[in-house]
């Protein structure tokens, strides 16, 4: 069975068909650059490129890099506009891709669907949680393999600052940070993560995940298992389609 996942980023927008059995891309991703300014109009243009591109004309799941609340309504946009605050988001990407069945979810809690079903979660019980390392930072927090939707935990203050500013992939490239240098940031925030939940596994995606013996090993001092996101960047884009199939 194939459903088409779109995730939306601070920086990129991608889709793909996803092979539903495997949990895996069934067709090579395609991806156009986030508008800037990230309005609803325009982002919703840079979805309809994508899935334009393939000619899929079935159900979508789509990502969001903020809070969703009801399946469509969005809460929060740190790193797109402002504007996209309280729009309906299923409405919206509805009428831009012709009437298509649409499903909206947080991006990380889309990820940590799919990596704790075909991923680096997959049979793992007690408290996990999957951490998106990119523009800012996603969280999604599982409880013997049951979501907790929309913690946005990057937003935890660290050294007086939003996590994310401080410790995202972003952080490092505007700072120049070197890996070690980056590394400890994450450690800082893991450990706070560690005091507060207790988790017994950090899985680590977004892009940054395909580096990640480049700092994973530099990281110490935390008690949890700390380990890559198997499916890597492609995690919100299966986990999207397989919230889009559930909907059906």
């Amino acid at each position: 069975m194939q459903i088409f996942g779109v995730d939306i980023g601070g920086s990129g927008i991608k889709g793909a068909p996803v092979d539903l059995d495997r949990g895996d891309l069934a067709e090579e991703r395609y991806k156009v650059l986030t508008p800037h300014p990230a309005t609803p109009e325009a982002v919703a243009d840079g979805v309809k490129e994508v899935v334009g591109h393939f000619g899929w004309t079935g159900p979508v799941g789509i990502t969001f890099p903020g809070v969703v609340t009801g399946g469509s309504t969005i809460r929060t946009a740190a790193n797109v506009d402002k504007s996209w605050i309280d729009t309906d988001a299923r409405a919206l990407f509805g009428e831009r891709l012709d009437g298509l069945p649409i499903t909206v979810l947080n991006d990380a809690d889309a990820a940590g669907v799919a990596e704790m079903q075909f991923g680096a979660g997959r049979d793992r019980r007690g408290t996990v949680f999957l951490l998106t390392f990119g523009t800012g930072i996603g969280s999604a927090l599982f409880m013997d393999g049951l979501l907790v939707p929309n913690t946005e935990l990057g937003h935890l203050e660290l050294n007086g600052h939003d996590a994310e500013k401080h410790a995202s992939t972003k952080a490092k490239e505007d700072h120049d940070l070197s890996w070690e240098h980056w590394a400890h940031r994450v450690q800082k925030y893991l450990a706070h993560l560690e005091m507060l939940f207790s988790p017994e596994l950090f899985i680590i995606g977004g892009g940054v995940s395909r580096k990640a013996q480049k700092f994973l090993p530099l990281i110490e001092g935390i008690r949890a298992e700390i380990v890559p996101a198997q499916l890597q960047n492609n995690a919100g884009i299966v986990g999207a389609a397989m919230r889009a199939a559930k909907a059906e």
